[in-house]
Order: structure tokens, then sequence, then C-alpha cells
């Protein structure tokens, strides 16, 4: 087995020690958010009755109860929030908002290829509609249609850059190809070989004010928000044709409900095995100085992902920070979401090490921010959508980190859903059937760390795949990122 670029350049320990001694762990989007964007909420207390209700206040859940008001203003809307808004995946991320619906390219290919050019269209369509909504709705959520970077760091990955780049040109696509010289003008790192920029097929996005945002709108359209209030029951009394939601202290009754709950056990039984929550982990970085910004160039502003299947991911906030996160995708037995699972010193430090690797010029600088979060991950690695109880309750969830611009797409999908309508959203196969589910314990903690040691293996081989993983893509279940 071969060694990769991070091992190979690693940085002094002392640089990676002095980079974290004075580290807040905290989310820093939510540090950042100004007070007025922090209103308090009630807790939900006796009952209500609305026309939908939608469970969970992240994206997924305030697009749903925003574009429900949009669809019928006079509806009555509540949403039930268990902690604050934003408080989880929501306000966490790195704030790529992507087109890709299907979490790239090749895995849409993979499951539904017939479809992808139709995929592709509303994707591309989801995102304007992200972009249009700042000036529709008078929000600020910093969005910036600034396109993918997408470096080679290993030689055999050029091959795939080429590969890329030819199939974008043969469908039209605004990509650009950049060789070693290119993408060191455009970014200076000593590990870029060469890169592809996707140009318009993300935007960089601040993911608690995209959140808190939301939230302000969808209460100025009269939209009830309650937090602090965890739903711990859905009923649906046969006869009544409504559906309940039961929080410790009320109940909202409903004509509908919309389950946005993402990473968290859902209310629906069938659905407890679909999910399993993949903790990652974030560094950000005190802002650059304008020596520091100037040594990296960076003037395009785009989100930057590696090509490994192990992958980091990294952009620039407004008062350039740089944002630092991924490669290490933990898995811990049990499904269980836990707050001690957010603090893994070993992540971080992994992360200072290969940041500095990245991008040796700025070593001295410090993180002022550290924190981790739970994604919701399934088997086919993009949401998956349903309805329960004669289609009172629609759902969405497994978006596996890629949520930030599908949920607007999955909140259409479960409005629609509701409404009972045909159109080309509800027709798709990705919304038409379900993914396989995760087994139980232990088999699927088994399986998960036996995929990661694989996935992690190839990074090592020159991304040739052993047994385990051309197994799991023969069988539909597999993942290259």
């Amino acid at each position: 087995m071969g060694t990769t670029v991070f091992e190979r350049r690693r940085p002094p320990a002392s640089v990676i020690d002095h980079s974290l001694a004075d580290t807040r762990h905290s989310v820093f989007w939510r540090d950042d958010l100004p007070d007025d964007l922090k209103p308090t909420r009630p807790r939900l207390a006796g009952t209500k009755v609305a026309d939908l209700v939608v469970v969970g206040g992240g994206y997924c859940g305030l697009w749903t109860a925003l574009l429900a008001k949009e669809r019928n203003p006079g509806a009555r809307v509540v949403l039930v929030e268990a902690k604050r808004i934003g408080w989880a995946a929501s306000g966490r991320n790195g704030g790529f908002c992507e087109a890709s619906l299907t979490h790239g390219h090749e895995n849409g290919e993979a499951r539904w290829p017939k479809e992808m050019p139709l995929l592709h269209r509303l994707g591309l369509e989801n995102l304007d509609a992200i972009e249009a909504s700042e000036p529709k709705f008078g929000m600020d959520f910093e969005f910036e249609r600034t396109g993918q970077l997408t470096p080679a760091i290993e030689e055999h990955q050029l091959d795939w850059l080429h590969e890329w780049a030819a199939e974008a040109a043969a469908a039209g696509d605004d990509v650009v190809y950049l060789d070693q010289a290119a993408v060191q003008a455009s970014v200076s790192s000593p590990t870029y070989l060469g890169a592809v920029w996707e140009k318009r097929t993300n935007a960089m996005v601040h993911p608690a004010r995209l959140a808190a945002e939301l939230a302000r709108v969808a209460e100025e359209r009269g939209v009830e928000i309650f937090e602090g209030s965890p739903a711990k029951r859905l009923d649906t009394p046969g006869s009544t044709g409504a559906v309940s939601v039961v929080t410790d202290g009320g109940r909202v009754d409903a004509k509908h409900a919309a389950l946005a709950t993402n990473v968290y056990p859902s209310l629906l039984k069938r659905n407890r095995l679909m999910t399993v929550p993949v903790y990652d982990y974030v560094l950000m970085t005190e802002p650059l100085s304008a020596e520091q910004l100037a040594s990296i160039g960076w003037k395009h502003r785009q989100g930057i992902g590696d090509m490994a299947n192990q992958f980091h991911y990294y952009r620039l906030s407004k008062d350039n920070r740089i944002l630092f996160g991924g490669y290490d995708a933990i898995y811990n037995y049990g499904r269980r979401v836990r707050e001690e699972y957010e603090n893994r010193p070993e992540s971080w430090q992994k992360l200072a090490s290969h940041f500095f690797t990245t991008f040796p010029q700025l070593e001295g600088l410090r993180f002022s921010h550290r924190w981790a979060g739970a994604i919701d991950t399934c088997t086919q690695f993009t949401a998956f959508f349903g309805t329960a109880r004669d289609e009172r309750v629609a759902y969405a969830a497994g978006f596996t980190g890629l949520g930030v611009g599908s949920t607007r797409f999955a909140a259409e999908v479960m409005l629609d859903l509701l409404e009972r309508r045909d159109n080309e959203r509800t027709s798709l196969e990705m919304v038409r059937k379900r993914p396989l589910p995760f087994p139980p314990e232990p088999a699927a903690a088994l399986g998960i760390n036996a995929t990661r040691w694989s996935l992690d293996r190839a990074d090592h081989n020159r991304g040739r795949r052993n047994l385990l993983l051309k197994t799991l893509d023969a069988l539909g279940l597999g993942f290259d990122s």
C-alpha cells in the first residue's frame, strides 16, 4: 500500500499544537448570528389545530413550512423543534449549497441513469430558486454562486479529472479543466496537481443564517414555531382522517404531517433502520490577514472538495476565515446521536495536520472554533421519500451530508405527496422507491466500519476498490465520493 500526500507531507507537531491551543469547542456559524436572528420561541403547550404540522426545525422542515404557506397563504402551519431552530446539521455544516440532488453525478448515474437529465435540470432549478429567495423574501444568508473546485492531489486522480471534464464538455456544462499551473494560479497549494471547476452548480451560504432567515420569513407569513418541544409520538386515529403530533407539553392536531427529523429517530417505525448517524468534524480558522489571503489567492472563493474517498471540504467565510472539515466520518455502535460523540480530539488533530499540508504558507495561523455533528446517511447516499398513514404523513431523510440545497427540493416533494400531485417530481424513481435499510446491530457497525476501512485502503492504492467495495457496487450499495 502507498502513502497519501497527507502522510508524505505531514507538518511538525508544534505547528498543529499551536494552531489548536486556544480553539473554542463551539459552532462558529451559530456564534456568528446576530441577536435579532436568535429570538426566544415558546415551548408547545396545550393543543393546537393546524392544516399541516411539521416536525423538525432544520432546513427541510423550514422550507416545508414556508413553501406550504406560499402554496396556500391561508393554511394553518405549525412547526415543532426539539431544541432550537438550526441547532443540528442545518447550523453545523460547511455551507456548500449544491445543485446535485443525487450526491454527485456518478452516484445518480449508477442508480437512476435514465432520469439523470431530468434530475440534473431539477437540481439546477432548485439551486436557482434558493438564490432567488434572498431578494424575493428579503433574506440575507450570504449566498455566493462561486461553483466548486475539485483538485487532484494524487497522480491517479488526474485521469478522473480528464474524464470528468470531457463528459461535462459533451453535455454542455459550465465546467473548466485547470492544469497544474492554472490551478496553482487560482488557489495556491503544493498538493494540487490539476482541478476541475464546476462554475454554476454550487454556492456558498452561511448555514445558521439560512436556517434563521427561513424561520423569520416563515413566521412573518403566519407559521407558528415552537422550540424545546421534542415530538414523542405520532397518532393517526383511523376514524378522524387527522394526524396528531404529541410532545411533552402539548399536541398538534392537523390534516397532514411532514416529518423532517433528519438524523434523529423517525416517528415512523418503518424508517427506524433506514438511516445511521455518521459524525463529521470541522475546524474554523481565525480571519486571514490580507497577506495570508494573498499567499493563497482563492480570488473566486469557490468551495473546494478533494477527490479522495475520505475527502476534505473547505471554503472561505465572509470575513475570510477558512472552514476545513471532513475526512473522518465516524460511526458509533448503536445508531445513537449523543453529545459526547462531538468531542474527538484525534479528528481535529488530523484535520489540522491536513490543513497545513494543504496550505503550508499559513503555518502560525490558529483555529478559533472546532465542532462536530451527525449526518443522516442512507444506503443510496441521497434523500429518500415516502408517505404513511393513508398518505396523511410525508417524510424525507437520508441526505448524507448534501442537504443544504436538496432539502428545499425535498420540501416540494413532501408537499406534492401530501397534495397527491402527479408531476415530474413525484414520478421520479428516486421518489417512488425506497432504498434498502441498514441491518440491525452488530451487523450495521461491522459493515459500516469495514466499508470505511476499505475506502481508506482504496485511497492508499491509487483508488483501486477491494472485493467488499466491488460487491457493494454490484448490489447498488457502493459509494465513491
